[in-house]
């Protein structure tokens, strides 16, 4: 298990290296340059050289990927463009938001899915399993955003339970931060709740097709007692990858419904760092969210191996 975890971090390391140098030539690329951005179109050559001089923006390329890499390594993100505060300061108010924000969604989506989906399966044709598919595909093809809105249609504006927007901040109470990220929670876990279900059905419903199922019900044990025994614990595999992908997500592609509830997240900063040209930012806060992709995938290869003790030899 040693080996095999040595070989993933190794793995992972090299992934973030890679990564680096990609999101660092990605933004390169893109048109426009931050100081004239900055200064607006009728400013003077001099006073944008100027500006570029104390941004950083008049070495090498290659010079500025080193330090600003470096820098990473030492906790240090560089400084913002337009706020011209440390983008870890930046960063770090905003994850308080995003990170909590999807860990409440990814528990719902869990907790909403491995019923559903283990009802499903062991109910397969009958009419409890095609209410649950229905409600699943529903789930799946309805758009986030406009479920979003509309529970604070109902919600908000209708019943007044939930604000129908903004954060209050951690001072103001554990129970108050937590109400305010219900909303955004539950728009963000029903899709994802719809899809690891659907998984979780068909894994179980392919592992109680295999052999040893039929063994172990050949020896007595109950349909029932073969998957809560055997089958359950066989199955998740795709369910472990599904919920490792969920969580990546969560993190990364909640700005739509940040922007919906106002939420000052990770999402939103991408967004005003990117139409502001602040290259800093963007760069940092898409590398610590690649990072945080990787650092799943890593932990999801770990789960495998504690799941299957077979994958361990195959490293």
């Amino acid at each position: 298990m040693l080996r095999y975890s040595l070989k993933r971090l190794m793995s992972l390391g090299l992934s973030l290296l890679a990564a680096s140098a990609v999101i660092f030539l990605a933004i390169e690329v893109v048109p426009g340059d931050p100081a004239s951005y900055m200064l607006g179109i009728n400013a003077q050559p001099d006073t944008v050289a100027a500006l570029r001089e104390e941004l950083g923006l008049n070495v090498s390329a290659m010079e500025r990927y080193f330090t600003w890499l470096g820098g990473m390594l030492t906790g240090d993100f560089g400084t913002s463009y337009t706020y011209r505060t440390p983008v870890v300061d930046m960063i770090g108010d905003r994850i308080m938001i995003s990170l909590p924000l999807a860990i409440y969604a990814l528990t719902l989506s869990t907790l909403i899915a491995f019923p559903a989906g283990i009802l499903a399966a062991s109910k397969r044709g009958s009419a409890t399993d095609v209410s649950i598919m229905g409600a699943t595909q529903l789930g799946v093809a309805v758009p986030n955003f406009w479920f979003a809105m509309l529970l604070v249609v109902v919600f908000s504006i209708n019943l007044r339970w939930f604000s129908a927007g903004g954060f209050p901040g951690w001072d103001k109470g554990f129970f108050i931060s937590m109400k305010a990220l219900t909303l955004p929670a539950i728009a963000l876990a029903l899709p994802q709740a719809s899809i690891l279900a659907r998984v979780m059905r068909s894994a179980l419903i392919d592992t109680m097709n295999e052999d040893f199922i039929r063994t172990a019900r050949a020896k007595g044990l109950t349909k029932r007692q073969a998957m809560w025994k055997h089958a359950l614990r066989n199955a998740m595999i795709p369910v472990l990858t599904i919920i490792g992908l969920q969580f990546s997500f969560l993190m990364a592609g909640a700005i739509i419904i940040e922007n919906v509830f106002f939420l000052p997240g990770l999402g939103r900063l991408v967004f005003q760092s990117i139409s502001q040209r602040d290259l800093i930012v963007v760069e940092s806060v898409v590398m610590l969210l690649v990072f945080a992709v990787v650092l799943v995938t890593f932990i999801v290869d770990i789960a495998y191996a504690a799941v299957d003790p077979r994958l361990r030899g195959r490293s």
